[in-house]
Order: C-alpha cells, then structure tokens, then sequence
C-alpha cells in the first residue's frame, strides 16, 4: 500500500511539473521592439525590423556592441571578462539579454509608438 502510494504522489508531482514547464518551453511571440537600457536608464529603443548596429559606452569604460539584424538584437561585442551577453546569441523574444559587469539590459517589449523611439 505504502509503495502505490508513493509511486501515485511522484506521478502527479511529475505531471504538475510537466504542466508548469510547458509554457516555458514553448517560445512566445516575436517582440516588435527592444529597449537598450544601460545604468538604469533607456538608451534607445531599437525597432527589431531596422538592421543596425549601436553602441554603447558606459562612464566606467564599460563597452556593449548592439546589433540588430533580421528581426532578431544580440550583444556583438563586450569589453566584460565573461562574455555571457555575447553567448546569449541573436533572440527576438524571452529573457532579457543582460550584461551585468557594464550593467546593460536589453529588455523586449511588444508594441512601442515610433514618437517615444529613442535612438
């Protein structure tokens, strides 16, 4: 009795987890914009259909290069020791990209008015 309860309590542990990370594995929709966000304070906001390259200089010697290029915006180049912006690769939607030795976040958003597009 003790081993069917046990066995039934780990099945439904397991199916509430498949269930819980199913939304999470399935990728959202393509952002249409990005924010460019360094110390805090949005630098630009980079419409993800306009191939283009910005970067970016913090106040500390800390350097990001920004590119956007088909739909999708990824950290190019970094003067941070570990480079994990960089492996984070081009994305279009989901986490935010974040290099947090020169404190940039590109953060996606889905619509955004061209009036408030920064840079």
């Amino acid at each position: 009795m003790k081993t069917k309860y046990w066995i039934a309590l780990l099945a439904v542990i397991l199916v509430v987890c498949l269930g819980c990370s199913i939304p999470l594995l399935i990728p959202g929709e393509a952002a249409a914009y990005a924010e460019i966000i360094s110390d805090g304070q949005v630098m630009h906001v980079v419409d993800l259909k306009i191939d283009r390259e910005i970067h970016i200089t913090t106040d500390r010697g800390g350097s990001n290069t920004v590119t956007v290029s088909d739909g999708k915006i990824g950290v190019t180049a970094a003067n941070c020791p570990d480079h994990y912006c960089m492996d984070r690769g081009f994305c279009s939607s989901g986490a935010q990209i974040v290099c947090l030795p020169n404190k940039l976040v590109i953060r996606f958003i889905g619509s955004q008015s061209v009036d408030t597009v920064v840079g």
